[in-house]
């Protein structure tokens, strides 16, 4: 007889649950140890979501999310907001600001992406993960300038043109406590998978955004 049913629950957690210092390389065995009220209040919400799995409420998985880039929509005040502001605005024909140097490294995901991972979680047998319920999505480790490459790459130099160097360093204090790099080796055994580029990042914005609410741009080089 089949025992009582469970819903299935997914939780979209963050990477924001891991706190400096980092190793070059942070793999699935790292500690949780926020360095924001944000991260805590992810890393609190996890380990409920396992408590609760365990006890039967519901069948959860957490999702520990990369920085979704490119965001849609206007700037907004996120610390993090520049990410996707200097490649957003510059497709659109607008000013953007960069706050930090081209030297700093991040965890990146297409909203195209995001979405998968969520309709993946829906399929997967969670029996697979035991009781370590949290998973770090895969996604593409960037350095800005890599970033501002790969706009290069696909919009040319006079988009590129339009990002101004604004140093803020409130905002690099912040970006410094951040995790850079991952090897998600579990969430990629369960069948999860991000982009293949920051390229492809760039394309899947125009292809999901741009093209659906056209705005001026500038020309290519």
């Amino acid at each position: 007889m089949a025992g009582p049913y469970r819903p299935r629950v997914v939780f979209a957690s963050s990477i924001a649950v891991f706190g400096a210092p980092f190793p070059e390389v942070i793999g699935d065995e790292f500690l949780n140890a926020p360095l924001t009220s944000y991260g805590t209040q992810k890393a609190i919400d996890e380990l409920l979501l396992s408590d609760y799995s365990r006890r039967g409420f519901f069948d959860g998985i957490g999702l520990r999310l990369p920085t979704i880039c490119v965001r849609p929509g206007k700037p907004n005040l996120a610390a993090s907001g520049f990410f996707s502001g200097i490649i957003r605005e510059p497709l659109a024909g607008q000013e953007a600001l960069l706050p930090v140097p081209e030297t700093v490294r991040h965890w990146f995901a297409s909203p195209r992406a995001a979405i998968g991972f969520l309709i993946h979680s829906l399929r997967i047998k969670t029996e697979e993960l035991g009781a370590r319920r949290n998973l770090t999505m895969p996604g593409i480790s960037a350095t800005v300038g890599e970033q501002i490459e790969a706009l290069r790459c696909v919009a040319g130099e006079k988009t590129v043109k339009l990002i101004r160097r604004q140093p803020d360093q409130v905002i690099l204090r912040i970006v410094e406590g951040w995790p850079r790099n991952f090897d998600p080796r579990r969430a990629l055994s369960l069948g999860f998978r991000a982009d293949a580029s920051f390229e492809e990042i760039i394309r899947i914005h125009l292809e999901d955004e741009l093209r659906r609410n056209p705005a001026p741009r500038t020309g290519s080089a």
